[in-house]
């Protein structure tokens, strides 16, 4: 038998493939995912506890700023609305990974925070604003000058902070219908080498994961530059909404959020910032993680 050249069986070859082309797959195609409308129900009078971690690093300088908190969460219904109840359970600073005493750990640990949310989840105001800086005068020495922490927890100060994580974690999220690769805004702010630096989030959502917890929302997180003519007039929006500030130059981030599709859980949330100051890289991380969910009973036992 003689054997076909190379010519030839590219010939063949590509003849069977045009053939097959017009040939129906046996395979059926994969579905799209159907559009997803998460409500924000969280599950009333559980204990969610989270994990938190930080850390700030300066350029390549040795060493890092580091924190690391555990918080318990519960949130109870009323009338049509809902209320946060957070406390610290544990908290410490470390320099250089060695614990240093820190006034505010002492403090976050004293305190409770209450939020109020509408029903939708959208947040409404602090409870009780001036919980925290009442227990810092509480455990404060003394002759101790504590006047930067009562800037830092006063009320309005607080108020504004608290509002502002809510919405970068959270904002814009329930009461509306997801497909993959939609997305929304939200701006962030963030205190690093001396100036408060200002960031515009793009959350995209990417689809569905099924966790230990359930399945779970995915968002993919990162930073844009400040628009221009040609952005999406979602961005505009956000930005305006937030009082037009001036996004800081040399910023970038990127991160992802797992947020529960049935009820309302804070699975997972990494996140990473990158600022060029002065001359100098900035980096700021935070890891929170969902350890456990309980019924309030049990905290009881």
């Amino acid at each position: 038998m003689r054997t076909l050249s190379s010519c030839s069986l590219l010939l063949l070859a590509a003849s069977v493939t045009a053939c097959h082309r017009d040939i129906p797959s046996l395979n059926p195609l994969p579905a799209a995912m159907p559009p997803l409308r998460p409500l924000f129900l969280p599950p009333d009078d559980s204990l969610l506890t989270e994990t938190v971690r930080s850390s700030l690093r300066r350029g390549s300088a040795p060493g890092a700023q580091e924190a690391e908190m555990t918080t318990v969460t519960r949130f109870s219904a009323e009338q049509n609305t809902w209320l946060l109840t957070q406390r610290v359970t544990r908290s410490r600073y470390l320099q250089e990974g060695q614990p240093v005493e820190s006034l505010v750990d002492t403090v976050l640990q004293r305190s409770v925070l209450r939020i109020r949310l509408a029903a939708d989840g959208t947040y409404v105001r602090l409870a009780e604003p001036g919980a925290v800086l009442s227990a810092l005068h509480e455990v404060a020495p003394k002759n101790l000058d504590v006047t930067p922490l009562e800037r830092f927890f006063a009320p309005d100060e607080l108020e504004a902070r608290t509002r502002g994580e809510w919405e970068v974690k959270y904002g814009g999220i329930y009461g509306r219908t997801w497909v993959p690769g939609q997305r929304v805004y939200a701006v962030g702010t963030l205190p690093v080498g001396g100036r408060e630096v200002t960031y515009l989030l793009e959350r995209t959502f990417t689809g569905t994961l099924l966790t230990e917890y359930g399945e779970a929302l995915v968002f993919t997180l990162r930073c844009l530059a400040h628009p221009g003519e040609t952005s999406p007039k979602a961005v505009h929006d956000t930005l305006h909404l937030a009082g037009d500030p001036e996004v800081t130059p040399g910023v970038e981030c990127d991160g992802e959020q797992l947020l529960g599709k049935g009820r309302f859980l804070p699975v997972r949330r990494g996140f990473t910032l990158r600022a060029s100051l002065d001359g100098e890289t900035w980096t700021w991380a935070t890891q929170s993680t969902l350890e456990s969910v309980r019924a309030s009973e049990e905290e009881q036992r």
